[in-house]
């Protein structure tokens, strides 16, 4: 065994030869230099990890190549490596599990294999819908990983998570890309994009955690200084914006529009569905006689919705479609795609041009649903009663959409002040207009 000091000088005199060359440090034992036949020359260090002994194998660690590492930062990097075993630690084998770790990358791949399940709330533990797992795995796909696909997972810190919640909210991860002839992958970014990427990275670090495979005992998410609440929206439709709505309907049928997304349109308004489970409506879950909608796979699940007269009176008028690969001849699908055996897809075509002929900017189908809401809560409905209508199986769910209307609010607090406003105006005690009747 060839010892001696290992100096930058010492160093560069050492020849490769046939074979590979290992010069041992005259001053620190375990401490080495590794020679290739092919003159690369490596800093290595090795030691016996706890308990010891010559009956314990030695472990060897590389540190680097010497024409990157200086001698003295070597050998500082030696001493640490050595203090670390002297506590009972075993550097190599940290640095082994460190190499076997999964990445962010790969710990998706697994989140897709064995993850989507229900993590609070009532549905604890069942499994997430079809669809909301492959969005929330589509955001972790275009939006994460060019971000911090390639970090270690337990290496992503809280600062790594802001500076992604920034990158996507300025549309660095935005894209447009054409796959095949006719498609493409359009990726949006901004802050609504990156509150949901932040909540999906943090479901998936819940995930890691609980997992056995995965070598991660804390959630950076949790740390970080962002934002994962969406604000509350309070956009709802007065009635005569809701006139200014159907007025446009009327105008775009008579346009020649496809009569399929405009009565789409009509039962957001009157029933306060969501956009999908109208869209994706089928016979069998049209309940009129029994007065509800019977929806088979909703958000949460199961839910029965009570049907308006309105509503059953649309439903009714609508006729059934044709299709040849029903036993009975008719689709399904209360709505039917034209082409294929799904349910028509186009109302996000359409949409555009019914919000801009009623001039309802930054409406969306979403805002449907809270205008029922906001209507009933208030017309003096109970919050259960509202969730009923909507399909909650939370009422907290329901506060969000029970936006009070202005009209009333402002009628109710000018006559509560009626009297303080006069007396403030020096007009002596005033009595408060008494509420009109209506009359039949």
């Amino acid at each position: 065994m060839k010892t001696q000091k290992l100096t930058k000088s010492a160093v560069d005199d050492l020849a490769p030869s046939d074979k590979p060359i290992t010069v041992y440090d005259a001053d620190l034992k375990g401490f080495s230099i590794r020679v290739a036949p092919s003159g690369v020359k490596t800093w290595q260090v090795e030691y016996r990890p706890w308990p010891g002994g010559r009956g314990v194998g030695k472990r060897r660690m590389s540190l680097g190549a010497a024409n990157k590492l200086p001698a003295e930062e070597a050998r500082k990097e030696a001493k640490a490596i050595f203090a670390a075993v002297a506590k009972r630690e075993d550097p190599a084998r940290d640095r082994a599990e460190k190499r076997r770790e999964h990445t962010v990358a790969s710990l998706i791949d697994l989140y897709e294999k064995e993850g989507g399940f229900i993590l609070r709330g009532v549905r604890i533990g069942q499994p997430m819908k079809a669809r909301n797992k492959a969005y929330m795995l589509a955001r972790l796909k275009h939006h994460v990983v060019p971000l911090l696909g390639t970090k270690k997972v337990s290496d992503v810190t809280s600062a790594d998570i802001e500076r992604m919640v920034r990158d996507v909210g300025t549309g660095k991860t935005a894209k447009d890309e054409k796959i095949g002839p006719r498609r493409r992958i359009i990726v949006r970014g901004g802050e609504g994009a990156a509150r949901k990427v932040a909540r999906d990275l943090s479901a998936l670090y819940t995930f890691a955690i609980r997992h056995p495979s995965v070598s991660v005992t804390k959630n950076p998410c949790e740390e970080a200084a962002i934002n994962k609440v969406d604000g509350k929206r309070t956009r709802f439709l007065t009635l005569e914006e809701v006139g200014r709505l159907g007025k446009a309907l009327e105008e775009l049928e008579a346009e020649g529009v496809n009569p399929k997304a405009l009565d789409i349109t009509r039962l957001w308004c009157l029933t306060g569905c969501r956009r999908d489970e109208i869209a994706g409506l089928k016979w069998s879950e049209v309940q009129i006689d029994l007065g509800c909608l019977a929806l088979d796979d909703t958000k949460t699940g199961r839910s029965f919705r009570p049907l308006s007269a309105p509503a059953a009176a649309l439903l009714a008028s609508l006729p059934r479609y044709a299709s040849a690969d029903q036993p009975d001849g008719l689709s399904p699908w209360v709505f039917p795609a034209s082409r294929g055996g799904g349910h028509f897809q186009g109302t996000k075509r359409i949409w555009p041009k019914v919000v801009k002929k009623a001039d309802l900017p930054g409406v969306t189908p979403h805002t449907l649903r809270h205008t029922l809401g906001s209507h009933s809560v208030s017309g003096g409905q109970a919050l259960p009663m509202v969730g009923a209508i909507l399909g909650h199986k939370d009422t907290r769910s329901t506060a969000i959409y029970a936006h009070m209307q202005q009209s009333p609010a402002v009628k109710a607090a000018t006559r509560a002040v009626g009297g303080i406003a006069a007396a403030l105006a020096g007009k002596g005690p005033a009595k408060l207009l008494p509420i009109k009747k209506k009359t039949a």
